[in-house]
């Protein structure tokens, strides 16, 4: 069981490695604003994930895929890996729109802006994918 654990901790730490080299290099090449953006999108959804589970306007059916979505979004297996320039957060990004889309229909957008600490408009391009 330790080797399963570990192994898992080398896969999260490639990954942070890689989205952190990412970033990076968007930033020395001049892309600071995207740069900034592709940073703090996946820790501004866990914490709005983390937000809307403790929202008492979000029921229950939608509060468990928010959870499912949590796990998606820590895990550090992705079908796209998050080191391959704009696309690697791609498909963390279009699992939360899904499931944004269905918080907003059963809590509606009012719940998810409440709880987003991002940028508006990062959240308004999110919002529309959903």
């Amino acid at each position: 069981m330790p080797t399963d654990i570990a192994g898992w901790l080398v896969a999260f730490a490639i990954v942070v490695l890689a989205y952190v080299t990412f970033v990076a290099l968007l930033y020395v090449v001049g892309k600071r604003l995207i740069a900034r953006e592709v940073a703090l999108l996946v820790p501004n959804l866990l914490a709005l994930f983390r937000g809307l589970l403790a929202d008492q306007r979000v029921p229950l059916p939608a509060k468990l895929l928010l959870v499912l979505g949590l796990l998606w979004l820590a895990s550090p297996i992705d079908l796209i890996p998050e080191f391959i320039p704009f696309v690697g957060p791609l498909d963390d990004v279009i699992v939360a729109a899904v499931i944004l889309g269905v918080v907003s229909r059963a809590a509606g957008r009012q719940a998810i802006r409440d709880h987003w600490h991002g940028d508006a408009t990062i959240l308004a391009r999110v919002l529309r994918l959903a």
